[in-house]
């Protein structure tokens, strides 16, 4: 006799109730349109992966409408994305959502070479870097005397972005100099100085100390020209003794220490999208 109690089978005894579908969280017409991407990953799990927090706090930000991917609002803890090619956002940045990518922060001491290998055994990047697997870029370029942060990553489209003119990422350097500094010379460096290649200008620029014969100053701008610090401050009279660059766009040098190199966090390299429009 088939039992008639709910929920009970007179052979089985009590059935396992379904588990519930993540998708129903929402009500349906307050779902979104996203097609899930077959064989994709779950979308609070590639949040989880990307450093964003816990799967639980991912599912929060979902549940608030605090995630886009491909620029529409997801709702649904069970979406699956394909993290490879659709770009997802938290409170509209974007997040580094591949996992085969990598971003650093080095700081590149003076006597190292800005490259991964030398045919004269001078020490390069490559020699901070340890034996990692991954094929770096490093954005931009420091002069072999000069100190401060690298980028490096394998995300060849920002890479080439950070560097391009026409993104204008800025660059903050602190420069040793010959004093004293003159009242007037912040303006003359944002006004403009006349180099053989050109005029260079300066977005930013001041005093951070003086001792005697010697100045510190710091001094921010977005071109790239090769030795562009250097030679605007030679024009002006105050030759460069030490330079380091403590800043690139969003990210700054910190207290990482010379030869040492540190992940960026998932808001840092959202912040160097957000720089380059991406």
């Amino acid at each position: 006799m088939t039992s008639w109690i709910s929920g009970m089978s007179s052979t089985t005894g009590p059935r396992r109730q379904p588990e519930p579908d993540p998708d129903e969280a929402w009500p349906a017409d307050e779902r979104d349109s996203l097609v899930d991407v077959p064989g994709g990953v779950r979308l609070q799990k590639v949040l989880a992966a990307a450093g964003v927090g816990s799967r639980r706090h991912c599912e929060e930000l979902i549940g608030a409408g605090r995630v886009e991917v491909d620029g529409e609002v997801v709702r649904r803890f069970g979406a699956r994305v394909d993290p490879q090619h659709q770009v997802i956002r938290v409170d509209g940045k974007r997040i580094p959502a591949r996992e085969d990518l990598v971003y650093l922060a080095l700081n590149k001491p003076a006597g190292v070479l800005t490259t991964m290998s030398d045919s004269h055994g001078r020490q390069t990047m490559a020699d901070l870097l340890g034996d990692r697997a991954e094929r770096l870029f490093h954005v931009g370029r420091l002069d072999y005397d000069t100190e401060g942060l690298m980028l490096l990553t394998n995300d060849g489209e920002l890479a080439h972005r950070l560097t391009h003119p026409r993104y204008g990422v800025p660059k903050t350097y602190l420069a040793d100099v010959t004093g004293p500094v003159r009242r007037d010379l912040g303006r003359q460096l944002m006004t403009g100085i006349e180099l053989d290649d050109g005029v260079a200008t300066a977005d930013k620029f001041r005093v951070v100390e003086t001792a005697g014969s010697r100045a510190l100053v710091e001094i921010t701008l977005h071109e790239g020209r090769k030795h562009i610090v250097k030679r605007m401050l030679a024009e002006a009279g105050h030759p460069v003794s030490r330079l380091v660059r403590t800043q690139v766009g969003p990210i700054t040098l910190g207290s990482l220490k010379p030869g040492a190199t540190r992940d960026l966090s998932v808001r840092e390299v959202g912040e160097l999208y957000a720089a380059v429009g991406m």
